[in-house]
């Protein structure tokens, strides 16, 4: 999502303190070939923020090779491809500036969106540093943010999407759960990490219900995520990144091959 924003956040209040969102799309999914165009729209998950090996033309919107629709459009050699999604996206950011690539002939769509709209970059560094009660106070702001407003936002979108690419099969992918739980692991409390996956599975379902409203295939990675969280033995995820804080919480290059990839297959 927004590496800017996170890093100037957990940057400045780290130093302050002195301390050191199922793996098969859903039941829409379609085995039928995609034919004409592939435009991938949304934020950082979608750009690729923590994969590495970013396109240096892209700039701060840190696309990478190893993200999933570039890995898509390797393994299926779409009519065309526009890689658009940027980090730091919002929905209004993708409305502004991610559409121009959709016509007529724009086989498929996939977009990650709605986690900065959100607040994912204020409610993360306020988890990070503040206490249980503080963070479970900004989650459940962020909370009532995805009841009264995404909805609209995500709509105007989707609408959007829709008339500019009306033959498009649009794939709306969802965020992974942060944390396993359970597991004995340093950093934040076992309260913290159960809200933040809650808080996942929220955004989750709101997305999901929005997209569905509008014929799109919600793709849930929350199963090929399943076993790879942060706090497991092989996670797919960043925790707190000293080196780059603007990859905190965002999938590795595995998060994006083995997470999202295969959803974005099977949906397509």
């Amino acid at each position: 999502m927004r590496r800017s924003r996170f890093a100037a956040y957990v940057t400045s209040l780290l130093l302050a303190t002195g301390l050191g969102l199922t793996g098969a799309a859903s039941a829409q999914a379609s085995s039928t070939a995609v034919t004409g165009g592939y435009v991938a729209l949304g934020d950082s998950y979608s750009s690729g923020v923590g994969a590495g090996s970013y396109i240096s033309s892209s700039g701060s919107c840190d696309r990478s090779t190893k993200a999933y629709p570039y890995l898509w459009n390797a393994a299926h050699s779409p009519s065309s491809f526009a890689f658009n999604a940027c980090s730091g996206a919002t929905t209004d950011d993708v409305l502004a500036g991610q559409l121009g690539s959709l016509n007529s002939s724009t086989g498929l769509v996939s977009i990650t969106i709605g986690g900065n709209d959100a607040g994912f970059a204020d409610v993360m560094t306020t988890c990070v540093i503040q206490s249980d009660s503080s963070c479970i106070s900004r989650i459940n702001t962020a909370k009532a943010y995805v009841d009264s407003t995404l909805p609209g936002k995500l709509d105007a979108v989707y609408n959007q999407i829709s008339a500019k690419a009306p033959s498009a099969r649009v794939v709306v992918i969802g965020y992974p759960r942060f944390y396993l739980l359970g597991q004995t692991c340093l950093g934040l409390s076992e309260t913290k990490r159960s809200a933040i996956n809650g808080a996942a599975d929220y955004i989750d379902a709101a997305i999901q219900k929005r997209a569905q409203a509008h014929g799109f295939v919600f793709g849930d990675v929350r199963t090929t995520f399943s076993g790879h969280e942060i706090c497991s033995g092989n996670s797919w995820l960043h925790s707190v990144n000293w080196l780059n804080i603007g990859e905190s919480y965002h999938p590795t290059a595995s998060g994006q091959s083995g997470g999202y990839l295969p959803v974005l297959t099977n949906a397509a």
